[in-house]
């Protein structure tokens, strides 16, 4: 994590001198100012690296070192539970559905769109409760 964190500061300084001299040339350059779609993103994506440099920075400070930080580490000390997932779960595919339309339907027609939303919500609340019933019920 350490060196995801230094990965994410270097980012967030670059996007930020990227995004100072991309405001600085479209306000001179542009007759109209600023440039208003590109450089408010440009601003998100620079706070979006810095938000994600400090969260790993706090969660180094707070966690141990983790298999990844030790130079000599092995894969296999890695090992162990990665998440918790049930079995013939048909959730993740209702979710994809879903996703799917929404994408045609923002390029071919809205009424497709909210067919996907339908099918989106239908896979999103299916995956999130199918651990309080059925085969699976903690």
């Amino acid at each position: 994590m350490r060196a995801t964190a230094k990965i994410f500061w270097i980012l967030g300084a670059f996007f930020l001198a990227v995004t100072i001299a991309y405001g600085l040339l479209t306000g001179t350059f542009d007759p109209l100012g600023v440039e208003t779609v590109g450089f408010p993103v440009m601003v998100a994506l620079t706070g979006l690296a810095f938000m994600i440099g400090m969260a790993m920075s706090l969660a180094v400070r707070k966690n141990d070192l983790g298999p990844s930080e030790d130079m000599y580490g092995e894969v296999e000390a890695d090992a162990g539970v990665q998440g918790d997932f049930s079995p013939y779960s048909w959730a993740p595919l209702w979710v994809a559905v879903g996703a799917g339309l929404c994408f045609l339907g923002v390029a071919a027609g809205w009424w497709i769109f909210a067919f996907g939303v339908i099918f989106a919500i239908y896979g999103i609340l299916l995956w999130v409760l199918e651990f309080s019933r059925g085969q699976h019920a903690h």
